[in-house]
């Protein structure tokens, strides 16, 4: 069992490796569906998994100046007291722990899944609407105040299912900000997704649904899987990927929510 869930640390590693999305919305259905891992636990493992693996990548954006941190404020903003807030909420609706919520938890992550999925297949066409409206470009303070809105819904979504932080969160930021270069939407997001899924995993743990065991396993079979993914990524075309991925996405979604 250890070593399965090590080559899927591996898998989902690489995957992020290669589309700089897919950790939460990949390893917690594949902890649910494949390995039989509590939701609860699922969640909460995989969102100290993914503070690890992204603080990383915030470190190297942040070096070459690639992250906007009046952004990462803002969001941060709304993201931090919502994912408190969640957490709360859950453990006061669930006082016997978040395993007796497992079914409002299986359905948000099968909801996150399939927004996610649909944030991955029309990206492009939402970018391409955002750079249609520039001239009727929002004030700086509607702006910050969407800004830190996005975020609550974020935080929220996150401490609930993991999953928000990646592709959902940079596709609300490329209609925020149409003007920001890629990278910097990109360095931004990651910035953001280290303390928001710090905070959401550390509430999990308070709650009792972390498993340490499971997450050095998960981070002995990722970590290699992302340099290697970093490695492959210009050589495989995003056309293939993108839908594969999405597609994957879906069907999980589905079936969580049928759950």
């Amino acid at each position: 069992m250890e070593f399965a869930q090590v080559i899927s640390g591996f898998i989902v590693g690489t995957i992020v490796g290669i589309t700089g999305v897919g950790g939460g919305s990949l390893m917690t259905p594949v902890l649910v569906l494949l390995f039989g891992v509590a939701p609860a636990t699922a969640v909460g493992t995989d969102l100290l998994y993914a503070a690890i693996t992204k603080s990383g990548g915030t470190l190297v954006h942040a070096r070459r100046g690639n992250v906007d941190w009046h952004i990462v404020g803002l969001l941060a903003a709304g993201s931090l007291p919502a994912a408190a807030l969640t957490l709360f909420g859950v453990s006061r609706l669930a006082p016997g722990g978040l395993g007796e919520a497992s079914k409002l938890i299986t359905g948000a992550l099968g909801v996150a899944l399939l927004l996610t999925a649909a944030a991955l297949l029309f990206r492009h066409r939402l970018l391409a609407w955002a750079k249609s409206r520039r001239e009727n470009e929002l004030s700086p303070t509607r702006r910050a105040q969407l800004t830190v809105a996005t975020g609550a819904i974020l935080g929220a979504l996150v401490a609930l299912s993991s999953v928000g932080a990646g592709a959902l969160g940079v596709t609300a930021l490329f209609l925020l900000y149409p003007r920001l270069r890629a990278i910097g939407i990109v360095g931004a997001d990651l910035a953001h997704a280290v303390p928001l899924t710090l905070l959401a995993g550390l509430g999990h743990w308070w709650l009792g649904s972390v498993d340490w065991t499971l997450l050095a396993t998960l981070l002995a079979g990722s970590l290699p899987g992302i340099v290697l993914g970093s490695h492959l990524a210009p050589r495989i075309p995003e056309r293939i990927l993108r839908p594969t991925l999405a597609g994957m996405l879906v069907l999980a979604g589905g079936k969580l929510i049928a759950a």
